[in-house]
């Protein structure tokens, strides 16, 4: 590398190793869909009911708030790197039992080790970003996860319709779902791949002392001088190899860290986002979009969701973070007032439906989806940042699985129209929250967020 370059930088080695760990991203997104286009063929197979369906979409966030709740511990031992390619390994042993599981017990419990490597990758794949990434492009650089996520949800779409559009119904009890689910393997063979030639996180490996390797990969980021000031502050900001311990959370910082971080997680559940993901033939059914058409609504789920996360990463490092959740609460609140409107007064608005649902789904993934994770990368400080990222993280999934199990139920019982109420009011909870309780973390290094905890 030449000198010029070591004073730079290098921009291409931080996109690269960035696009590599949100990988994880495509992981969480191609799964979240998945269930969604075998649902249906699994029931008519087994023949079980509405609460056990709520159940067979839900395992897998019991697994996946279990290996949340692990993974900061456990990627403070070993590091992240390598938490990361278990999880891929972990999701790719989950596919195959649940492509070959005789019984829906089995396809249960396959789908809860699954579950263990999304979750351990959905936190790490952005503590990770946020450890390498140089401040003015953290935002940009850790929203690639939901973009990840967004062309994982894109991708399965339309692999399930793949599969399953005009097959024979018998086929598709038969066999259309276990191919369905088999290849959710395949993008984590993908994932183990290109984590390969990605290093570890330098902050991780100076906390183990192992100060130039981390000097060297900080040298590639951010150029030399920076790198060497870099190094200093990171190691101003943690003590080398001093053992972590639950006691670190008795600091007033982190205590007000965690607490927002643990609200804006479970927020980002309670607008509903993952309703309309996991149940998506149900939810535009219910809105009016029927046959051909509703195959249709569905697809754009994705590109909604990949447009809204390229509008996230050109905004959140110009505006910043709050503006963007804050816009986005209330732009939200708008679509699911007027959704839940149309269905519980019979309005038989059709498409039209349909439309205020996409609309919301760009609104989220251009603010909520994206930048929640990235304000959980930045706001903890160094020593607690894995464990605490986890505790914020499994509150999210499990307020994810409370949804997920309960919906089924309520859709049964309510209909529609009020559940997409109640998500409106959740939006506008969103909206005062931040504007009275979140700081803005735009350009500030993470050695930095502990001044704005003081």
């Amino acid at each position: 590398m030449s000198k010029v370059e070591k004073e730079k930088g290098s921009i291409g080695f931080i996109v690269f190793i960035a696009i590599a760990a949100a990988f994880g991203g495509v992981l969480y997104g191609y799964d979240s869909a998945l269930i969604s286009g075998a649902i249906d063929s699994i029931q008519g197979k087994f023949q079980f009911g509405s609460a056990m369906v709520g159940f067979v979409v839900s395992s897998i966030l019991i697994g996946g708030a279990i290996g949340v709740l692990i993974s900061g511990s456990f990627s403070d031992w070993i590091g992240r790197k390598k938490v990361l390619e278990i999880s891929a390994l972990l999701f790719v042993v989950a596919s195959i039992a649940q492509a070959l599981s005789p019984n829906v017990t089995t396809i249960i419990i396959s789908r809860l080790v699954g579950g263990l490597g999304i979750g351990m990758a959905s936190v790490l794949s952005v503590a990770y970003i946020s450890e390498v990434a140089p401040a003015h492009m953290r935002g940009r650089l850790s929203s690639a996860y939901q973009f990840a996520c967004g062309i994982g949800i894109i991708t399965v779409y339309f692999v399930n319709a793949g599969i399953m559009n005009g097959a024979d119904p018998a086929w598709k009890i038969a066999t259309g779902w276990r191919v369905i689910l088999a290849l959710g393997g395949v993008p984590a063979l993908l994932y183990i791949l290109v984590l390969l030639p990605i290093p570890e996180s330098p902050r991780w490996l100076i906390s183990k002392g192992r100060r130039e390797e981390a000097r060297i990969i900080l040298e590639k980021i951010n150029g030399t001088v920076e790198a060497n000031k870099e190094v200093i502050n990171i190691e101003n900001s943690i003590k080398v190899n001093e053992k972590n311990t639950w006691a670190d959370f008795k600091s007033s910082k982190v205590k007000k860290a965690l607490k927002v971080g643990i609200t804006l997680a479970v927020l980002q559940q309670l607008v509903g986002i993952n309703v309309i993901i996991y149940y998506a033939p149900q939810v535009f059914k219910a809105a009016g979009a029927k046959g051909d058409l509703g195959t249709v609504t569905i697809s754009f789920i994705g590109i909604s969701a990949i447009l809204g996360v390229i509008c996230s990463m050109w905004l959140v490092d110009k505006l910043g973070r709050k503006k963007l959740l804050m816009g986005g609460s209330l732009g939200m609140a708008c679509m699911q007032g007027l959704v839940g409107a149309s269905i519980y007064f019979n309005l038989n608005l059709g498409i039209l439906t349909s439309g205020f649902i996409i609309v919301y789904l760009f609104l989220f993934n251009a603010s909520m989806g994206p930048v929640v994770w990235v304000i959980l990368g930045e706001i903890f400080p160094n020593k607690v940042r894995g464990r605490a990222m986890a505790i914020a993280t499994f509150c999210m999934w499990v307020a994810n699985w409370l949804i997920s199990q309960l919906f089924p139920i309520i859709l049964s019982n309510f209909g529609a129209g009020a559940a997409f109420a109640v998500f409106g009011i959740m939006c506008i909870v969103s909206f005062f929250y931040v504007w009275l309780k979140v700081p803005e973390t735009k350009n500030k290094s993470l050695e930095e967020m502990d001044k704005i905890w003081m």
